[in-house]
């Protein structure tokens, strides 16, 4: 009896220990962002503790509905999909200022959120990606804004683009609406 009562009192302090009080969990949803797709709701964490600056911008960009409506203009099978440029051409950004690099220890994983940018690691924007599979090759050279944590599947569904031109898409999927929070 002794036994089931201290493992009760264990299990207790194991899960007061995970639970996040309502304060945590009303921070945490103000770095949850939602994108509403045509198939339904994919939600990244933002990861403010490693790029502060990147997620920032992106929190600013889905309040004023900068998002809404932009299309995955680059989706490359087995690797990533782009999308964050209102011209959907992957030349095009945001009116804000370029960022200078917010890079991590991070592995870019299945899921990872990254920012997209040019040759220049200062140049990061309004872009961003979310990889489709692990790609190691880019940990330490972009910058790690977050993780999908529910909707990967729809993620998988986007329209991919041909290979032949780097994952450019015709007739792209779109973001209808991106918000903050829930």
């Amino acid at each position: 009896m002794k036994l089931f009562a201290r493992l009760g009192l264990v299990a207790g302090i194991i899960a007061s220990t995970f639970t996040l009080s309502a304060e945590a969990q009303e921070a945490d949803s103000e770095n949850r962002l939602v994108i509403s797709l045509e198939k339904g709701d994919v939600t990244i964490q933002l990861r403010p503790d490693l790029a502060p600056r990147h997620v920032e911008q992106i929190r600013k960009l889905a309040a004023d509905g900068f998002y809404d409506g932009i299309v995955f203009h680059r989706v490359i099978d087995g690797f990533m999909a782009q999308t964050g440029d209102p011209t959907g051409t992957g030349s095009g950004g945001s009116t804000l200022p370029d960022l200078p690099s917010e890079f991590s220890n991070e592995t870019f994983d299945r899921g990872t959120v990254g920012m997209a940018r040019t040759n220049d690691p200062n140049s990061a924007n309004s872009q961003f990606f979310i990889m489709l599979a692990d790609g190691d090759f880019l940990d330490g050279q972009y910058t790690v804004i977050g993780d999908v944590v529910s909707g990967m599947e729809l993620v998988d569904q986007i329209k991919k683009g041909d290979a032949a031109t780097n994952g450019v898409v015709n007739n792209p999927d779109k973001m209808l609406k991106v918000r903050l929070g829930e």
